[in-house]
């Protein structure tokens, strides 16, 4: 019996594919992987395993990050499970591995247990969302790169590329811990990054920050 990794620091996340994956299969041998490390540790000792990841909520500092993870376990299946990805980095990690799969937590719960009963068979499966976007033309790189932050958006953008918490930003801005993460999440999506060191570079492109303030 192959080994299923279940790879999200959300509680009720695991539970529900915990719950997902025995109606697919019945008997199935979970682990759980709160964080990046659990993950490697876990993969070291069942390197065939079948890992059902959200990407966005580990500190995988980009997509070349996984694809080498997934080099290093070629017999591994992989399902990535997220609210949001970028079109850059769906595209690099799925023409980069055939072993991976995709689909979105906003996915309808029919389509994730199919996602779910694929990744267990080790046969691909993409969502409609993603196979919709993959197929759609692809934007240009001035209409991609930016649908317009607003004055709050990119004085937070800035410190996150600066390096600032969430709390400590809530606390600069005077502002709920809630309202910083909802302003980092929109910033996100705007941007179609899915972690700090992308918006961190867009930052940087765009002159949010200037090198000489990034590199103090």
């Amino acid at each position: 019996m192959r080994t299923t990794i279940l790879s999200d620091n959300q509680d009720i996340t695991r539970a529900g594919l915990q719950f997902i994956c025995k109606q697919v299969e019945g008997s199935i041998r979970f682990q759980e992987a709160k964080n990046r490390e659990t993950l490697l540790r876990l993969l070291a000792a069942s390197p065939n395993a079948v890992v059902i990841l959200d990407y966005t909520l580990f500190d995988f500092t980009g997509p070349e990050d996984l694809v080498i993870l997934q080099e290093r376990y070629p017999l591994s299946d992989w399902l990535l499970f997220s609210e949001q990805l970028s079109e850059e980095f769906i595209r690099r990690v799925l023409y980069s591995s055939e072993t991976t799969s995709i689909v979105m937590k906003s996915s309808s719960l029919e389509e994730i247990r199919t996602a779910v009963q694929y990744v267990l068979q080790s046969e691909r499966f993409i969502c409609q969302q993603i196979t919709s976007l993959l197929l759609s033309k692809r934007p240009t790189a001035e209409q991609s790169s930016v649908e317009a932050l607003t004055a709050t958006e990119k004085d937070i953008l800035k410190l996150i590329a600066l390096g600032k918490t969430t709390k400590e930003i809530a606390a600069e801005r005077f502002s709920s811990i809630h309202t910083i993460a909802t302003h980092r999440k929109n910033i996100f999506r705007k941007l179609n990054v899915n972690n700090v060191h992308e918006a961190t570079k867009y930052a940087l492109r765009a002159g949010i920050i200037d090198e000489a303030e990034y590199y103090i």
